[in-house]
């Protein structure tokens, strides 16, 4: 089968079965990966020894993250069940170690240096909307003007991860950013919208966010996805219940939410260090 034709016939199968368009593109990039690197390699039969090279290439050569390999084997997958109606090959069916990273965490103190620093409305508006309710970057650009509910104090995200709806809080100090925001730039469809309309860019954002964090001086590496990790620690710390964090946040298993009592200030505060318990001349 022609690359343009198997690169079609995913993008068919795919909107069919209502993938997300960001899923649809992740998939279609892993094939037109695969197929390059089969035409730079000049394989004509792909056998299960090809596709381990191929996996072991990513991983060692191209130094791909564990989510990536997750995706690019799951696309394999799709690709010789689905489309080529071929048995799986052995070198998929694989578990991949699962990597125990802690997330960058900020203090709130550090959050509201972020937050002050930023003396454009819009900006400020956009950090303002990630952290008061620790929606993903990806939904913060999908929202709309009438997905901002301000008589309820809620942030309606549709077709978030998963294509999943969902409420998230929104704050009492954001709705006077927000409202002061709309008189002044009046989007029309997108609550944050680029010079020239359509969705704001992702790029752009990440940017507003490495701006900040330079002008304050603080050494972590927080990113725009450092505020969403901040919003659920410190919603925990203050007392709520992680099953509430976890419907705030769009994760479907709870172990994903977890993580955050693993970096929480407050699990640290109960441990008293031995060295405490010692007399130390200083």
């Amino acid at each position: 089968m022609l690359k343009a034709d198997l690169l079609n016939t995913a993008k068919q199968k795919l909107i069919i079965r209502n993938y997300s368009d960001r899923t649809v593109g992740s998939y279609l990039s892993a094939i037109n990966h695969f197929s390059k690197w089969l035409i730079r390699q000049k394989i004509t039969k792909v056998t299960d020894r090809i596709v381990e090279n191929y996996l072991y290439d990513l991983k060692r050569n191209k130094k791909r993250s564990i989510s990536s390999m997750k995706q690019t084997v799951a696309t394999l997958k799709f690709i010789f069940s689905d489309i080529l109606k071929r048995e799986i090959p052995s070198a998929l069916n694989i578990r991949f170690r699962k990597e125990e990273k802690i997330p960058v965490v900020l203090s709130e103190s550090e959050v509201a240096q972020i937050l002050n620093s930023v003396t454009n409305l819009k900006h400020k508006a956009i950090l303002m909307t990630i952290y008061s309710s620790g929606i993903r970057l990806n939904e913060l650009l999908s929202l709309q003007v009438w997905d901002i509910d301000f008589d309820r104090n809620l942030i309606i995200v549709k077709m978030g991860k998963g294509k999943k709806d969902r409420h998230s809080v929104f704050s009492t100090s954001l709705k006077r950013v927000l409202k002061k925001y709309l008189k002044r730039y009046y989007p029309k469809h997108y609550l944050f919208e680029g010079q020239k309309g359509g969705r704001y860019s992702a790029s752009s954002v990440q940017s507003i966010m490495k701006k900040a964090v330079k002008n304050t001086g603080i050494k972590k590496h927080a990113t725009v996805h450092t505020l969403r990790h901040s919003f659920a620690t410190h919603l925990l710390e203050n007392g709520t219940d992680i099953r509430f964090i976890q419907e705030l946040l769009g994760h479907k298993r709870l172990e994903t939410t977890q993580i955050y009592t693993h970096i929480s200030k407050i699990s640290f505060e109960r441990i008293k260090s031995p060295l405490d318990r010692l007399k130390i001349n200083d």
